[in-house]
């Protein structure tokens, strides 16, 4: 694998610096810099988790691997970064990486049984308030059987990949990355005895907006931190495992704990 097109985290990265060393040492060891992903074998992806996760989304129908490398800040999900990435692309020009296959979810949300919006996210699909701090009613359903009805500050249906992300902060468990689930997790609610459930990947979740003091104000949902649509009272959200997965280049050899214990405690 030596052909490469590198996406750099504009705020990041103002100066490109990362990019331009990078880019000559690629270059350097024998491999070449296109200006279009189009035929690229890797997409090198220099930032943190936030810029992977949108490449991930905005790239991935082609279906060409991930590198990530961390000039941001957490960078849980990235492989390397200005310190190890000489290692990680000299793994990638070898051929010696796997490549690593990340579950992602599909959003769509009807209104008076009409499609208006779809989106995918490789982390995680929030739905929560937006304006006054004022809570939100929804009932959630699986596979067409209602499970329950949540007055909270809103919900995160999260898979294994972004069980360390949003859902983590709220509460959630962590999941072995690879794993093919689907995790729901109430923020913040108004109860002592509603906790995360995880449900197979094949489950279709939906949540209908019931706000019963129908108030004019929106509620809104966003898709991995990035993308938004407002949705009102009677709106429903159907999440389900999307035919599209994410693929990450994997060269460090660290184990998922070990990441674990250094990112997170």
């Amino acid at each position: 694998m030596n052909k490469f097109y590198i996406i750099s985290n504009s705020i990041k990265d103002p100066q490109r610096a990362a990019l331009n060393e990078i880019s000559n040492y690629i270059i350097h060891h024998q491999g070449v810099i296109l200006d279009t992903p189009k035929d690229c074998e890797c997409i090198i992806v220099l930032g943190g988790d936030g810029t992977l996760l949108k490449a991930a989304r905005d790239l991935n129908s082609g279906e060409i691997p991930l590198l990530g490398i961390n000039i941001g800040t957490l960078g849980f999900l990235t492989d390397a970064d200005m310190d190890t990435y000489k290692l990680a692309i000299d793994s990638v020009i070898n051929n010696d990486y796997i490549v690593d296959k990340r579950m992602m979810i599909e959003g769509k949300i009807y209104r008076d049984n009409q499609l208006i919006y779809e989106n995918m996210a490789l982390n995680d699909v929030v739905i929560n308030r937006c304006g006054n701090l004022r809570v939100i009613d929804f009932d959630i359903s699986v596979n067409g059987q209602f499970l329950s009805s949540y007055l909270a500050d809103g919900v995160i249906i999260a898979t294994a990949t972004g069980s360390t992300a949003y859902s983590l902060s709220a509460g959630g468990p962590i999941l072995q990355p690879n794993a093919k689930l689907i995790m729901v997790t109430p923020i913040c609610p108004h109860t002592l005895n509603k906790r995360s459930i995880i449900f197979d990947c094949n489950d279709v979740i939906s949540i209908k907006i019931t706000d019963n003091k129908k108030l004019s104000e929106e509620r809104i949902v966003t898709f991995d931190g990035e993308q938004f649509f407002n949705v009102r009272t009677d709106d429903i959200i159907e999440i389900t495992k999307s035919k599209r997965m994410s693929r990450f280049i994997k060269t460090n050899k660290d184990s998922f704990l070990k990441r674990v214990r250094e990112k997170l405690m």
